[in-house]
């Protein structure tokens, strides 16, 4: 009983320094410029080392690594930063625990970051990838609000294109 109560409470202490490391780096983006967001994000590799069976840790990784990418498409950072999106949501995929959900939601957020690096080559060939991953995340879960929320960007930005 001793042994069961001790690791419960190593556990929980340890979910809360994660939360408290991730939350810290994610301060940073309080003032979002590029260099807050590498920053944030070498800070959230070194967190995901830390506790590599965490989900939220490569979570936010890719959320940040692609929220860097749609903003600076060109950055010579980009390309590595969306290969390392593409491992971490395979590393999602793989573990058992991952919201399908979320999952869904990065992917399609992967390939709407790679229409705008190139919308005249990629637009065709990721439109409907996108589309397939919001709405089985959205039927996944009605409520995820970072799906709706690209879902709609990904609809703005494909009616503004479709008028010029």
């Amino acid at each position: 009983m001793v042994l069961l109560l001790t690791a419960v409470v190593n556990v929980n202490a340890q979910e809360a320094k994660m939360d408290n490391l991730l939350m810290q780096s994610l301060s940073r983006l309080q003032e979002p410029s590029p260099q807050n967001y590498l920053t944030s994000i070498a800070e959230l590799k070194r967190i995901d080392a830390m506790y590599p069976d965490s989900i939220q840790p490569k979570y936010q990784m890719a959320l940040q690594s692609l929220n860097y990418s749609v903003m600076n498409p060109q950055a010579e950072q980009t390309e590595n930063l969306l290969k390392e999106t593409e491992q971490t949501i395979e590393k999602m995929k793989q573990m058992g625990n991952a919201d399908q959900s979320d999952i869904s939601t990065l992917t399609g957020y992967l390939y709407m970051t790679r229409i705008v690096q190139n919308p005249t080559v990629n637009g065709q060939r990721y439109y409907l990838m996108v589309m397939q991953c919001y709405e089985k995340a959205l039927k996944l879960n009605p409520e995820n609000k970072l799906a709706k929320d690209l879902q709609q960007k990904f609809f703005d930005g494909m009616q503004k294109a479709t008028k010029q």
